[in-house]
């Protein structure tokens, strides 16, 4: 089974994003995606450098409880802005929604783990089963000089460091 939303992913390193958020942009970077994804009707629904202010970014990153604290108060009450499982996660894909996915090795103490990102967060856009395995279709938020492009990553070599947060209508 495979499942691809058609969300256009953006660099958090775009000439757009103010040179001092870049580095940590990752958070906003993927509410902004999601965000545009889901207001399709308004264009630019916020900046990133709005949102990175809005979220409350930090020169580390953005945490989990801040992204949904601040982005329930930006969404209002006919939002659900939460953290999730993976279960709940696919469900939203199913549902037509993006999800934000953290990879996180620091904060949960996996020190030698070799996941796909140290410490970032990207828009969830899909997944796909191939055989027994699940992989997880991401936009990478882009790198210097370069655009996001879309990547698989394997569910079973980053479980651990994962977590997620769903974005949806009440």
């Amino acid at each position: 089974m495979r499942v691809q939303l058609n969300a256009e992913g953006t660099s958090q390193y775009s000439s757009d994003v103010s040179p001092r958020f870049q580095n940590s942009a990752c958070g906003p970077t993927t509410v902004y995606v999601i965000l545009n994804y889901l207001f399709k009707d308004r264009q630019n629904y916020k900046t990133i450098n709005e949102l990175y202010k809005l979220l409350g970014g930090t020169k580390i990153g953005l945490f989990k409880w801040r992204l949904i604290r601040n982005l329930r108060r930006l969404l209002g009450s006919n939002w659900v802005v939460a953290g999730c499982t993976l279960a709940e996660a696919l469900k939203e894909l199913e549902a037509g929604r993006p999800v934000a996915m953290k990879f996180d090795k620091y904060f949960t103490f996996q020190w030698f783990s070799k996941p796909a990102f140290k410490y970032h967060w990207v828009p969830l856009i899909g997944y796909e089963r191939i055989d027994d395995d699940l992989h997880l279709i991401v936009h990478d938020n882009g790198g210097r000089q370069r655009k996001s492009r879309i990547r698989k990553v394997k569910y079973a070599e980053n479980r651990k460091v994962l977590s997620y947060v769903k974005i949806s209508p009440k």
